[in-house]
């Protein structure tokens, strides 16, 4: 019986760990929830912080923004989200790079009109300065 629960506990271990996140993968979760967060409630300091300048945001009807483009869109643009969810989200970190991929849920508004966006998002993020910042980023459409 001793054996078979340490074989237990080790097993229970064994399976936590491998669904543990780096301390990598944490801060990126973090910077993704930040962004989203300031998707919602833009924040220009904020934005600059998490977003690298050489960014490149693609939306899922295939227009792609620039960051000079995609910061003005929150703040001008007809279309606010009220609330950002992700599920199934996955992190990879590689060096100076990750590669996070979710389902995105949005509930907004477009032109003051109550819509609910469900898209797949694919995002490269780039440690700059020390600082992780969305290089790029994909959304796509989902059955």
């Amino acid at each position: 019986m001793k054996n078979i629960l340490s074989l237990f506990v080790l097993l229970t271990l064994s399976v936590s760990t491998l669904n543990a996140q780096t301390k990598s993968e944490q801060a990126v979760a973090t910077a993704v929830i930040s962004l989203h967060n300031n998707v919602v409630n833009p924040d220009r300091k904020v934005l600059d912080m998490l977003v690298s300048d050489a960014l490149s945001y693609g939306h899922s009807a295939g227009k792609v923004e620039n960051k000079e483009q995609f910061v003005d869109f929150l703040f001008n643009g007809p279309f606010k989200f009220t609330a950002i969810n992700t599920t199934d989200q996955t992190i990879h970190v590689s060096g100076k790079n990750a590669v996070v991929r979710h389902i995105f849920i949005g509930k907004a508004t477009n032109n003051g009109v109550p819509t609910d966006i469900r898209v797949g998002n694919l995002m490269i993020w780039r440690k700059e300065n020390g600082q992780w910042k969305l290089l790029a980023r994909q959304a796509f459409r989902i059955q």
